[in-house]
């Protein structure tokens, strides 16, 4: 059974694999000053919650944006389980191609996103990871990452908004009742929702203005509020990442 996760600037994203099954998949706050200990507490939780025995984990891969806590999450996953996890990085086989300036400045959840979205869906492809980065990968009719669009997050702009102002509220962001709002609330609810979805559907219109026909899957916390509002068809797979960091394992072990 192997342990994957992936930390994010905002969550991180814990799963657990056994062959090509995913048992299950769960998110938790990323904490910056956490320590190894707290953190294996919080994966222990995770594991309990699922009924699965730390003592079953035979391996463990790991995809991080934060620096500052690859370390610990590898720290807190052998103490947890005794296992040295995988990270993403250099040296790691990952099958991917890519065409960009620099390949080694490619966010590690981005390469784990296109090696799955390329195993699941075939190429030529776009993934939308809707985190606290809006990103756009994208990937050519040879299966060859030729570049990313990054956009900020939901919650950043609409965080930057409420800061911004000195009236409008803090919101929890489920679709509002109809998109011309007639309170503060469903108008600030229906301009970040509904922005969003028609930012994604104009990127989709150009990218394929472009490159042509594409596959357009979506991932991220945030994607399963979105997708059903774009008027393009877009692929909702919130279990990507967890797929990819299974692909990649495989490939090393």
């Amino acid at each position: 059974m192997i342990l994957a996760i992936d930390v994010g600037n905002t969550n991180i994203v814990v799963g657990c694999c056994e062959k090509s099954k995913i048992l299950f998949m769960e998110r938790f706050t990323t904490n910056h000053t956490a320590t190894p200990l707290e953190y294996a507490i919080s994966l222990n939780a995770v594991l309990e919650m699922s009924d699965i025995k730390r003592e079953s984990i035979k391996g463990a891969i790991i995809s991080s944006v934060v620096p500052s806590v690859t370390d610990t999450i590898k720290t807190a996953v052998k103490k947890l389980t005794g296992t040295d996890a995988m990270v993403i990085g250099p040296g790691i086989k990952t099958g991917l191609s890519i065409k960009t300036d620099n390949p080694a400045q490619l966010g590690s959840d981005l390469v784990v996103d296109a090696v799955a979205g390329i195993a699941e869906y075939g190429a030529p492809l776009v993934v939308f990871d809707l985190g606290t980065a809006t990103t756009i990968s994208v990937i050519n009719a040879d299966k060859e990452y030729i570049g990313t669009v990054i956009m900020p997050g939901m919650m950043i702009s609409l965080n930057a908004m409420v800061s911004g102002t000195s009236q409008l509220p803090k919101i929890s962001l489920e679709k509002p009742k109809k998109l011309i709002g007639t309170n503060t609330i469903d108008c600030m609810k229906s301009g970040i929702l509904y922005g969003t979805a028609a930012s994604m559907d104009g990127m989709i219109d150009r990218i394929r203005e472009e490159m042509g026909e594409v596959t357009v899957i979506a991932t991220g916390g945030l994607a399963g509020t979105i997708v059903p509002l774009c008027k393009n068809k877009v692929i909702h797979d919130d279990e990507l990442l967890i797929k990819g960091l299974m692909l990649i394992y495989n490939k090393n072990i």
